[in-house]
């Protein structure tokens, strides 16, 4: 099957299906989450979901990089070493594979989320020389080439 050059996320017409939080997570409260996947990167790398909660304390294990940009509702998310952020509606963050973060939400959040499954170790070895490369090249020709050091305007 063949993706579609554009795919859009209506979210009113996106069905949701009730999606567990692991009740040994659980803080307080009693937390009902539901998820939609709704795309797929063409590589099979990236998949797109809606995710939404109700009020509770949790903890929550991110197995994949995950870019939240948060649609509606707010939580406050803290970790070990991050004190508590509040992220609100129009808010993005990333949440890298391995972490593990405390969600606390007071009413109702609803999110998009972007989650990035791992490359294998040589695979991510061979980007990561192609990198450098691009970089060494850009110099010698006389060329910039975006730099993957330049860190972002904010950190939780």
């Amino acid at each position: 099957m063949k993706n579609s050059p554009i795919e859009i996320c209506s979210g009113p017409d996106l069905e949701l299906c009730e999606s567990a939080i692991d009740p040994e997570w659980i803080i307080e409260g009693d937390p009902v989450g539901r998820s939609g996947w709704w795309s797929s990167s063409s590589d099979g790398i990236v998949d797109n979901y809606v995710w939404e909660c109700t009020a509770g304390r949790f903890r929550w294990h991110f197995c994949s990089d995950e870019t939240v940009h948060i649609i509606e509702g707010e939580v406050e998310v803290s970790g070990e070493g991050i004190s508590p952020t509040w992220l609100r509606a129009g808010d993005a963050a990333l949440f890298r594979a391995g972490t593990w973060a405390t969600w606390y939400v007071p009413k109702y959040v609803r999110k998009h989320a972007i989650l990035r499954r791992e490359l294998p170790g040589p695979i991510r070895r061979q980007l990561a020389y192609g990198r450098r490369a691009k970089r060494y090249l850009g110099r010698v020709i006389g060329h910039s080439a975006p730099r993957d050091d330049v860190q972002p305007s904010r950190r939780l």
